[in-house]
């Protein structure tokens, strides 16, 4: 039986080592397994981290928590693999037409067909308003929703996993699938693998996590408001799709594309993105991006059994295929050493 760690801490001791250091990578994690639903995010330019409305009974009363210490991803040290542990490397797309789907649509392929199937019951994930491209974490249970939501940009910054309470404490689903950036992954990760009483409800949940190669996130306000509508004049109704290749490439309804330099959108970064040097969700069951597969091709890094189960469902009912078009690798590893390369800085 795994020895359980002492739980003794609260989110001062998580505010002090990681919050006010700038570490904060804004997973919504510590939000979500609050049992006393004492932190927030705040909106706009107070947004770099969490803050608490001081009832934490922790802090306040002694009452042994700490689970917002428990599943903080970045009291780890980041890790130094490029592409991690995996069972295969393939491209993937939908075989069935997705409206606004991102490269080949595997993603949606492979969750849609999860719900159909009922290996999974719900779907944590990112959705936008379609006239504003603002973002937010949603519970989804129904693949037909799914497949209206597809192509929402997982680059904006939004506390993803605070959404997991609705969905495992409010609605008491039991088989979750989840998809976010690297950080979500991690974070969902150290859930899964906690003894923690009060991360429990979590564990015994979460079925499945897909993770999204990354970069890092942009704050929506600083880069819609700030650089996209002032700068560039872009209305965020005429967007049709973003992507991040190493570049931040805008595409119009109208077929209009724009390609920026990330090195001038430094500023519209999470502050806690600059720490990260994950770009393939190494801990994720399926890792997928844009990166290293033809158009209409999604690049699916499989790590684990699961993965492997959920993939090979989806392409069984028809619904995903895989290994069309020729996968550059090397483009993959030439942006994950990329990013590798903060942890010398």
């Amino acid at each position: 039986m795994a020895e359980k760690k002492p739980i003794s801490k609260s989110y001062i001791d998580l505010k002090s080592k990681v919050w006010d250091t700038g570490l904060c990578s804004g997973c919504g994690a510590c939000i979500a397994v609050c049992p006393a639903d004492a932190l927030y995010f705040e909106t706009g330019g107070d947004s770099t981290h969490p803050k608490s409305n001081n009832y934490c009974k922790a802090a306040v009363d002694d009452v042994p928590c700490g689970a917002c210490y428990e599943v903080c991803p970045r009291l780890d040290e980041q890790p130094s693999s490029l592409l991690g542990d995996y069972l295969e490397i393939t491209t993937g797309k939908a075989e069935f037409d997705i409206p606004r789907k991102q490269s080949g649509g595997a993603v949606t392929a492979i969750l849609a067909n999860a719900l159909d199937t009922g290996l999974v019951d719900a779907v944590v994930t990112v959705t936008e308003d379609p006239w504003t491209l603002k973002p937010r974490s949603m519970v989804i249970t129904r693949s037909e929703a799914l497949i209206g939501q597809a192509g929402s940009r997982y680059n904006w910054w939004v506390p993803l996993v605070s959404s997991l309470k609705e969905a495992v404490i409010n609605k008491k689903y039991r088989n979750i699938a989840v998809v976010g950036v690297p950080c979500v992954v991690q974070a969902v990760r150290k859930m899964l693998e906690t003894d923690h009483q009060l991360v429990q409800p979590y564990k015994k949940s979460i079925r499945f996590v897909l993770g999204l190669f990354c970069t890092e996130n942009f704050d929506y306000e600083k880069l819609i408001a700030g650089k996209l509508k002032s700068e560039y004049a872009l209305e965020p109704m005429k967007v049709c799709r973003i992507d991040v290749k190493g570049k931040l490439e805008i595409t119009l309804n109208d077929g209009t594309q724009y390609v920026i330099p990330l090195a001038e959108l430094e500023d519209t970064v999470r502050p806690g993105c600059g720490v990260c040097t994950d770009f393939t969700a190494l801990k994720a069951d399926i890792s997928a991006g844009s990166v290293g597969s033809p158009d209409g091709y999604t690049t699916l890094i499989v790590r684990t059994l699961v993965g492997q189960h959920l993939l090979d469902s989806a392409v069984a009912s028809g619904k995903l295929s895989v290994g069309g078009g020729e996968l550059n690798l090397g483009i993959v590893e030439k942006l994950a050493k990329k990013k590798m390369a903060r942890k010398q800085e």
